[in-house]
């Protein structure tokens, strides 16, 4: 059997986090039309309730994306070019993200919403391509 040290515990929780910020990002906007018909508050109280777990899963994902970075040991110019666009997508999913907990009109909401989740999935096919070249 395979050993248990820190860059596997740093994989998993990164991995961990990357799972609830993308993939609750992605559950969320599949619930969001059942969400509306209960009508109300229901879509907020909601996505309220799931912030509670994806900052901290995003604050998981960028501090163990420092310790990826300080253990890479990559000089590469590809990989490193690879890793600033990560970094800036990684930034453009948080502030975009924070945006739309603040926006209060359907059109933000579906903006920024959009803004998020594809940023969040860039940054996840980003990360795959770093750990696999």
């Amino acid at each position: 059997m395979l050993g248990l040290d820190l860059d596997v515990v740093r994989l998993f929780l990164h991995v961990l986090a990357a799972s609830i910020w993308v993939g609750g990002q992605l559950t969320l906007a599949g619930l969001l039309p059942a969400l509306r018909r209960l009508g109300g508050q229901a879509p907020r109280a909601v996505a309220r309730q799931f912030n509670r777990i994806a900052w901290p899963a995003f604050a998981v994902l960028v501090l163990t994306g420092i310790w990826n970075v300080t253990d890479a040991g990559r000089e590469g110019g590809r990989y490193r070019t690879t890793l600033v666009v990560k970094l800036v997508v990684v930034a453009v999913s948080g502030i975009a993200a924070y945006v739309h907990s603040r926006a209060r009109t359907r059109t933000g909401l579906a903006i920024w919403g959009a803004a998020t989740g594809v940023s969040a999935l860039l940054a996840l096919l980003l990360g795959i391509m770093l750990t696999t070249h």
